[in-house]
């Protein structure tokens, strides 16, 4: 039997020689502060939890501590970086015996400067994906994503019509197939359902796996389109009867 190169990154956790202050951010965050051994999926690890609950936190970390720039992108990305958290000189990663032949960070909110600042390389061989709209920017950098690929994507959704998040499955799929290994902050439940994924829920307990439907994501979505009528007047104040 082959030997597989996934995955890329095998698990991370805080270093416990550190000194470091838990009353100041980013270990002021539960999550944060309760990474032990955190073992990733070799094909898709999914974090979710609520805004501030630490996973895009976790993820910018990951990204810088593997070369990547924090604002995204490959490691060929050279420009101004956003300020990060110290986090990352705190973890220590577990990688496998290969390296990934590709490696990307594709986070929504700066996937704009990303592709300004490739458009101010020189000439384009192809057209810039500024005349594309955001989520056709998305998709198009997603499906050139190469094989044998270690890749970071924080709340992709956000660019995303839940058609696009169906499509988005199906390229992380194949790209799986294909020797990839995937990281990613979501809260979206299209996103979630991708099959045998690990799903690692962030909140004031620190860090847990919980199964798809076993998610606050799951649960509220099916809820709601199922009794969304009942609750848009329960939200919006309206107590009239309903049987």
């Amino acid at each position: 039997m082959a030997l597989t190169a996934k995955p890329y990154l095998r698990e991370l956790f805080l270093r416990d020689d550190d000194e470091r202050d838990d009353t100041r951010y980013p270990f002021s965050i539960p999550a944060v502060r309760a990474l032990d051994r955190l073992a990733l999926h070799a094909d898709v690890t999914f974090f979710v939890g609520e805004n501030g609950a630490g996973k895009s936190t976790v993820l910018e970390a990951i990204a810088v501590a593997m070369g990547l720039p924090a604002e995204g992108g490959s490691r060929n990305v050279n420009r101004a970086q956003q300020e990060v958290s110290a986090l990352q000189q705190h973890l220590r990663l577990v990688k496998g015996y290969k390296a990934p032949r590709y490696s990307y960070f594709l986070r929504a909110e700066s996937v704009f400067n990303v592709i300004s600042y490739i458009d101010s390389l020189g000439p384009p061989s192809q057209p810039s994906l500024h005349e594309r709209s955001h989520g056709e920017a998305f998709m198009d950098l997603l499906l050139g994503f190469g094989d044998d690929g270690f890749y970071l994507l924080d709340e992709p959704e956000a660019a995303l019509s839940p058609n696009r998040q169906l499509a988005a499955l199906s390229a992380i799929d194949q790209l799986v197939r294909r020797g990839a290994q995937f990281i990613i902050a979501t809260h979206s439940p299209i996103l979630l359902a991708y099959p045998n994924a690990k799903i690692l829920v962030f909140d004031q307990d620190g860090i847990n796996e919980l199964a798809y439907e076993d998610t606050e994501h799951y649960a509220i979505t099916r809820d709601f389109l199922n009794h969304y009528e009942r609750r848009l007047q329960q939200l919006l104040g309206d107590d009239g009867d309903i049987e």
